[in-house]
């Protein structure tokens, strides 16, 4: 066997194995649902990742780029779920942005975003 026969394959399964520790934590899920229409506003805002989070910020905006009073519950140490209850909200459309680092150390964002109405 050549060297190159032997040692490609050797550098591909540790490619592959080492893979999973190189991901980055993502957003799950988020309650209420990004595109969710509500009757009222809702009890808490909740992001739930796959890995540990530390949620640097979070605000929630209406539809005028307003950012609305929200209650932040979970604390700035990595967590798997992230908690904040915001205030009662008028109707309309309201956006959560968030920044975080992955516990890999790497800065990760997002959004969501929900309606309020009848």
């Amino acid at each position: 066997m050549t060297r190159h026969g032997f040692f490609l394959p050797v550098a591909a399964a540790l490619m592959l194995a080492s893979a999973p520790l190189l991901a980055h934590s993502e957003k799950e899920g988020t309650t209420p649902a990004d595109g969710a229409r509500l009757t009222e506003t809702p009890d808490m805002i909740h992001m739930v990742f796959d890995g540990p989070m530390r949620v640097t910020m979070v605000r929630l905006v209406n539809a005028e780029g307003a950012e609305m009073p929200l209650e932040r519950e979970t604390g700035l140490e990595p967590s798997l779920e992230f908690h904040a209850e915001p205030e009662p909200l008028e109707p309309g459309r309201y956006t959560v942005e968030w920044r975080g680092l992955a516990s890999d150390g790497h800065p990760m964002q997002g959004s969501f975003s929900f309606e309020l109405g009848d």
